[in-house]
């Protein structure tokens, strides 16, 4: 098949030689549609709203990955594009429908088309997080796998107060760890389990390469209110760094 716009990597390495055991990952890092894809019949503000992409999730990863001297791991495409936390057996990889707003460049996609955005944006992002998690394996290092998301605070109609969620399986004693430290600085609405959890289908990537490896992980989701700017971004990455260390010295 010709290439169709896909031609960049959809895997973005920040930091290789971080010395952190933390390995950052940012799965819906970016809004960025490449030409060929006609922003998917999208509004150009409807591509680079909360359905697009994390908002503020990559400035929180890149300030964390700072903070820890910690490796990242960006996803350089739109979700809308890809889903790089589903799995290519499930229909909401490439959503037809994201919320209330359809989609129609994910509408009657050939299975051709389909395959071809998971060849090209979802075997080689998880093949580089495999890839890293082998190499540090090999060298004798641990690995603690987080990963970075952002929640819109109006979903459906519902609004949604929590600030920051702890999102893990109910068997991940590593997750629990970390929200009970997390937890110990008061004045932030801090949830096991929300706005997401193990019954909705958002733990593929940390269950692939953390839970099925045996490596400690959890995926953190900040309200993205919190998030539109550097300060925000900062303040927020601190948190977790801090908590995260915390954990590290006990």
């Amino acid at each position: 098949m010709m290439m169709q716009g896909l031609e960049q990597s959809s895997a973005e390495l920040i930091n290789p030689q971080g010395q952190s055991d933390v390995l950052l990952v940012c799965e819906h890092a970016s809004h960025y549609i490449p030409e060929n894809f006609a922003n998917l019949g999208l509004s150009e503000a409807e591509r680079l709203s909360h359905i697009g992409w994390d908002i503020g999730a990559a400035g929180m990863a890149q300030a964390l990955s700072t903070k820890l001297d910690a490796s990242l791991i960006l996803q350089r495409y739109s979700r809308l594009l890809y889903d790089c936390n589903r799995p290519p057996s499930e229909a909401s990889a490439v959503p037809p429908l994201s919320e209330m707003t359809e989609i129609p460049g994910n509408k009657d996609l050939t299975a051709e088309q389909r395959d071809y955005r998971v060849q090209h944006i979802y075997r080689p992002f998880h093949a580089e997080i495999a890839q890293q998690i082998a190499a540090r394996k090999a060298a004798g290092r641990q690995t603690i796998l987080v990963t970075i998301h952002s929640f819109t605070p109006l979903y459906m109609g519902q609004s949604r107060t929590v600030q920051l969620g702890v999102i893990c399986h109910e068997s991940n004693t590593f997750a629990k760890a970390f929200y009970q430290q997390a937890s110990l600085e008061s004045g932030f609405d801090i949830r096991m389990n929300e706005p997401y959890g193990p019954s909705d289908p958002v733990l593929h990537m940390v269950t692939r390469h953390g839970d099925e490896q045996q490596i400690p992980n959890v995926m953190l989701e900040v309200r993205n209110d919190l998030l539109i700017d550097a300060v925000g971004q900062h303040a927020w990455a601190q948190r977790v760094a801090d908590a995260l260390n915390s954990l590290e010295r006990s």
